[in-house]
Order: structure tokens, then C-alpha cells, then sequence
């Protein structure tokens, strides 16, 4: 039976009304720890609470830091789960006994989280979205350090590998992110006051993550995450009155894993700022069958897969000798407006395709409403 013209406006009346009942999303963000995020999500429970609202505290770390911990003081708890793994007492969210209760609002710390082997999830952003699907509003707090796309960047700021992230579309969910911004000096100063932590570690943090340079790059990280947020609001309000052409990124990545995180990372910011959907795509040649690359090359190819599926992408796979017509058969099959791909490696992709793939994709784009991208 053909579809009836009514049926599209039923779905999307339908999806409507599963977006009103899911719970808004707010989300504090800062620089670092010590910026007040937890302090702030303190307050802002205490006025709900007189102004009748039933809120709830979720999961809350306060680092032992008074003035923070003097907070809690008349807020409701949900009591948390108790867990034994590997011989200790660990205590996690309970995430099931807050949906049972159904708070208007709960206050969960912590984005970034990872939770104890045998949770239901693996992360507690994860946890967050199930509770917004329940239609329960959430309250949380992550450093900008925690961000996946800005995993590097961040690295090479403070020499620090940050192993707990959390994906740049759950920031995208969120109906409101708040900076919690401090100058590198006051922040400084409340870490030498011991308000962040314990002063016998305090040395040792200015000696290394709390220098006022990596302070102020990572300042104008945050700064510019919530900026871009703003963007990205207004323009899509712009896009939807307009009609616009929406924005598709294709990002192309092969079998080396350094070159192809980094390309997974910037098309999923880029992707992120014009609130665009984008992909990733592996053209597999017979010289990278699986029987012809090593192990290594293999998991870390299923790593890349991961990282761009928590990144907010979609993965795709196709065989092909001729690695452009690949990538331009997925291109219009996408409708993609824009290629990503690596700075070009001449010895590597002619090894792979024969000529220089840089080239070869530039002619084939060249006459086309499509942009191509070179990341470093």
C-alpha cells in the first residue's frame, strides 16, 4: 500500500511528544577541579528545594572540601549502592533507586565517570541518559579536560592523559551548559588556601597540572565549548527557519591508528560545531585484508570504530581496490558536503592506491558542491 501523506506528520508529532517527556539536561563545565562546579550544583539544589521542587542528590564528590561539604547539609540523598570488587567496600550511583523514586531533579557529579566492573553501564554519562529517558531532569558538572575530541589537545597542554572522557554529543543533548570560569590567579590561590586539595599535595600540583600557563589554555578551551554551544543553538534555529543545507562530514580513515584518531576527533568537533552528522569510513583494499595486516592493526581498528561510535558517528565499512571511487560511491550515497581525511603521506597511500590518493580525490571533488578537508 502506498504511504499516506499523514503518516510522516504521525511519526513526527510522535517524536515530538517522546522529546517532551524526556528530562532536561543541564550541565556546568570548568577548566579544571576547584573551579566551584560542585559548589554551584550545591546551590542551585538548595533553591529548588524552597521553591518546592522535588530534588534529589544523585551522586555527589565533594573532596572533602568544607565549604562544598557544608552544602549538603538539608539536601535529600539517594542512598547509593553499595559494591564489593576485588576485596574493597566501593560505593556507586544508584541509578535504579532514583528512577523508581522519580525526582522532578537530580544532581549527578562526576560526568565522566567510570563506573565498577559489572554496573549496568560502563560510564556514568551513560547512566545520565538513562535517567533523562525516564524523563527525570538532570543536573551534572565535567571538566573540559574530560571532553573526547579535546583528549589530545589537552594532552599536549599538560602532558596529561586524560583516560575518563565522555562523547561531544552528550554535551550537544544538554538543553543548557553553564561555565564555571575563575582567573588562573584565583584558581591558584584557592588551590595554595587548600580549598582544592589536601595541602600536602599542593606542591606537587603547581609544580605540574596547576601552572598559570596550562591554567589559561585550558580557560580558553572551556570558553570557547560553551561559546560554540551558544553558536550552535542559534544557528540551528537559523537552519531549521531558512532550510540551509544541513552540514555531513565523511571523515576517511585507514589502518594507522595515530593519524586516524586524530581525523576522528577533529571531524567530530567539526561535525559538532555545525550540528552536522557525520561518519567514518574504512576502505578496506585487498593489500589490508585481515590475513595481511597484523593484529595490532586490527585492534586498533576496532578501537577507531569505537571511538567514532562514541563519538556520535556512524561506521562504515566497504572493499575496494580503488580506494577515491570508494569513497566517492559513499560520498553520494551520504550526501556528504564535506571529506575529511589525513595530511597527505604520498609513500603510504601510493603504496596503497598506486598514486598520490590526495590528488585523485581533489580531481574527483573538483567539480562538485563538496568540500575537502586536510587535518595534520
Amino acid at each position: 500500500m502506498p504511504q499516506s501523506p499523514a503518516e510522516p506528520n504521525a511519526e513526527y508529532f510522535l517524536d515530538l511528544i517522546r522529546k517532551s517527556k524526556r528530562g532536561k539536561f543541564k550541565v556546568y563545565i570548568g577548566m579544571s577541579a576547584g573551579v566551584g562546579k560542585t559548589f554551584r550544583m550545591l546551590q542551585e539544589a538548595h533553591t529548588l528545594l524552597r521553591h518546592g521542587v522535588n530534588v534529589k542528590i544523585g551522586f555527589i564528590e565533594t573532596h572533602r572540601r568544607a565549604e562544598t561539604h557544608a552544602l549538603l547539609a538539608g539536601l535529600p540523598m539517594v542512598p547509593h549502592r553499595t559494591v564489593f570488587y576485588r576485596g574493597k567496600e566501593l560505593e556507586e550511583m544508584d541509578v535504579q533507586a532514583i528512577l523508581n523514586l522519580h525526582p522532578e531533579v537530580v544532581i549527578v557529579d562526576e560526568l565522566a565517570h567510570t563506573n565498577i566492573h559489572g554496573s549496568k553501564n560502563e560510564k556514568r554519562w551513560q547512566d545520565v541518559l538513562d535517567i533523562l529517558d525516564a524523563g527525570i531532569n538532570v543536573i551534572s558538572a565535567v571538566n573540559i579536560q574530560h571532553l573526547e575530541s579535546l583528549n589530545e589537545e589537552v594532552f599536549n597542554i599538560t602532558g596529561i592523559e586524560v583516560k575518563e572522557t565522555v562523547p561531544d554529543s552528550l554535551l550537544q543533548q544538554a538543553n543548557e551548559v553553564v561555565n564555571i570560569d575563575l582567573t588562573a590567579d584565583e584558581l591558584i590561590t584557592r588551590l595554595k588556601e587548600g580549598k582544592i586539595y589536601d595541602k600536602s599535595k599542593v606542591e606537587t600540583a603547581l609544580a605540574n597540572f596547576f601552572q598559570a600557563e596550562k591554567i589559561l589554555q585550558l580557560r580558553e578551551l572551556a570558553l570557547k565549548e560553551v561559546a560554540s554551544q551558544v553558536e550552535r543553538k542559534v544557528e540551528t534555529e537559523i537552519v531549521q527557519k531558512v532550510g540551509l543545507r544541513p552540514e555531513r562530514f565523511l571523515a576517511c580513515i585507514s589502518s594507522n591508528h595515530e593519524i586516524a584518531r586524530k581525523i576522528l576527533r577533529k571531524t567530530a568537533r567539526l561535525a559538532s560545531y555545525y550540528q552536522g552528522k557525520w561518519c567514518v569510513l574504512y576502505v578496506q583494499t585487498d593489500r589490508e585484508d585481515t590475513d595481511k595486516i597484523g593484529l595490532a592493526a586490527q585492534r586498533h581498528l576496532i578501537n577507531n570504530f569505537k571511538l567514532a561510535t562514541e563519538l556520535g558517528g556512524e561506521v562504515i565499512r566497504v572493499k575496494n581496490n580503488d580506494v577515491v571511487q570508494g569513497i566517492f560511491e559513499i560520498v553520494q550515497k551520504q550526501n556528504s558536503t564535506t571529506i575529511c581525511i589525513g595530511k597527505p603521506h604520498d609513500s603510504f597511500w601510493k603504496n596503497i592506491t598506486g598514486s598520490s590518493l590526495f590528488t585523485k580525490l581533489l580531481q574527483k571533488v573538483s567539480d562538485k558542491d563538496i568540500d575537502l578537508i586536510v587535518i595534520s
